[in-house]
């Protein structure tokens, strides 16, 4: 679960500001090993705690904090009032010339502190001008950046900046920052090649220390150690002795579980089955209908309206995939489309009820928010195709925490569409359905998965997670290969789902 809306004193700056006593715990542990830094740099530092516990922890280290609101700035100067070895500067990050300011400073760093925990989209909301010139850093793909997937941790591209600066001199990096952010940096990093000798991750109670529901850690990274590695172990807290599993990089795959991957990973591969994404259309109100006892429909403006049927499919929401083994739909989706890009402009001759319906709605559909609907036929929709209206399929939520694979059927002859919130694999058969269910609920199955899938993660189960999965090596694992090949026949080699 995770929510970081701006809380009651948070500012502009989209800071959490860390409390004494667990920059002092961060300090205390970072000061056991034999790393010992000459310099401790907090590029964010806030009202100073970091720079409290480093100068109480590390008796030899000239620790630097720069931070950008000027009132924290002279809070934390008037309390360091007699320290020589601290330095606070006034600074903003995304400013600061931090590869020629490293090279300056006595080697080894630490890098340490606690950056924003907002997303560049959350700090646009807060009207804040803490943000990094806008790049799309992470080269989305175009579909992916217009619907979203550019959204990132303002954190992560500091982090990954400091982690790539670091790779050129001596030193470690100690960050709080969300369990995700410090993922994206390390596959970034490991991506990269760069120097990477120790990683850690260990979680924090993040509501106990900031008020915050989000899955977060302490991440350290040692640069230029020797020698490197693409493990990275994670511990259930800062004190605990042993890891709970390792994370690391398998076949350029970033796996939640290494040891537990490498036992299943020759069902790792190509699959016949394309997993897909449900209808995508932004505006529920209008495209989403409970059916009422005399034939009419209900929209969600509370409007009763007669459709004509063509149109009209039975549908389940994620929650109602991930509640149930065999869901019974409750409500039906307008689906004014069969494939993407297809014209629209044909229903007013088929189904004019339906098209008076979009028609009086069309202002409503007009300003749906994503890019992705425009130059594009009007009241279009995404996610659909041939496979969208398969007359089984076996689904699963991408949201909910549980590995459970719903087999779902026609009703009143008529496919199951899903929301885009669910992915599913398309079948030809209740047979076909069933056995694919079967499998992907089987040991092997469940263990494979179980290795990939960040369960801290907003939407845990992913189409990336999925199609990691060779159902055809599965099914040979569980001795049902000829089965399935032989109710799939032909559509495995041509590979059309």
């Amino acid at each position: 679960m995770e929510s970081t809306r701006p809380k009651k004193g948070q500012n502009q700056f989209g800071d959490f500001q860390t409390p004494a006593a667990l920059a002092d715990e961060v300090c205390r542990l970072l000061a056991a090993p034999a790393f010992r830094p000459a310099t401790i740099v907090e590029p964010t530092c806030g009202q100073g705690a970091f720079v409290h516990a480093a100068l109480a922890h590390f008796p030899d280290a000239e620790v630097v904090g720069i931070e950008i609101n000027p009132q924290y700035v002279d809070q934390l100067r008037g309390s360091l009032q007699g320290e020589t070895r601290a330095t606070i500067e006034l600074g903003d990050f995304f400013a600061v010339d931090w590869q020629s300011k490293l090279l300056r400073f006595p080697q080894p760093i630490l890098l340490m502190g606690n950056p924003p925990w907002v997303t560049n989209a959350q700090q646009t909301l807060l009207a804040s001008e803490n943000l990094p010139a806008k790049s799309n850093f992470e080269r989305r793909s175009g579909i992916d950046a217009i619907t979203g997937k550019s959204n990132f941790d303002i954190s992560e591209w500091m982090l990954r900046r400091l982690v790539s600066l670091l790779a050129e001199s001596d030193g470690q990096i100690a960050m709080l920052c969300k369990t995700i952010v410090a993922r994206k940096v390390l596959q970034a990093a490991w991506k990269e090649s760069l120097p990477i000798s120790q990683a850690e991750i260990r979680q924090i109670d993040a509501a106990a220390h900031f008020g915050v529901a989000v899955d977060a850690c302490l991440f350290t990274c040692r640069l230029n150690g020797s020698p490197t590695t693409t493990v990275c172990p994670t511990f259930a807290s800062l004190a605990a002795k042993e890891p709970i599993s390792e994370l690391g990089v398998v076949d350029e795959t970033l796996i939640a579980d290494v040891r537990a991957y490498q036992r299943w990973q020759r069902l790792a591969g190509d699959s016949p089955y394309q997993w897909r994404s449900g209808v995508k259309h932004d505006c529920a109100k209008v495209m989403e209908l409970r059916e009422e006892e005399d034939g009419q429909y209900r929209n969600g403006l509370g409007e009763l309206v007669e459709l004509e049927s063509d149109y009209l499919y039975p549908m389940l929401k994620s929650s109602e995939v991930a509640g149930s083994d065999q869901p019974e739909p409750t409500r039906w989706m307008l689906v004014p489309q069969r494939k993407t890009g297809d014209p629209t402009d044909e229903i007013e001759q088929l189904a004019p009820q339906t098209w008076a319906y979009l028609q009086r709605h069309g202002e409503t559909l007009d300003r749906r928010r994503s890019s992705i609907y425009r130059r594009r036929p009007r009241f279009s929709v995404f996610g659909v195709g041939d496979y969208a209206f398969a007359p089984w399929k076996v689904a699963i939520s991408g949201f909910y925490k549980r590995l459970r694979f719903a087999v779902l059927g026609p009703v009143d002859d008529k496919p199951i569409v899903l929301d885009d919130t669910v992915y599913f694999a398309a079948c030809q058969s209740e047979a076909e359905a069933r056995l694919i269910a079967k499998l992907l609920h089987s040991e092997p199955a469940q263990q494979f998965f179980q290795a990939l899938i960040f369960w801290d993660a907003k939407r845990p189960i992913t189409v990336d997670v999925l199609k990691r999965l060779d159902l055809l090596a599965l099914a040979r694992q569980c001795d049902v290969e000829k089965e399935l090949l032989k109710l799939i026949g032909d559509r495995y080699v041509t590979s059309c789902f």
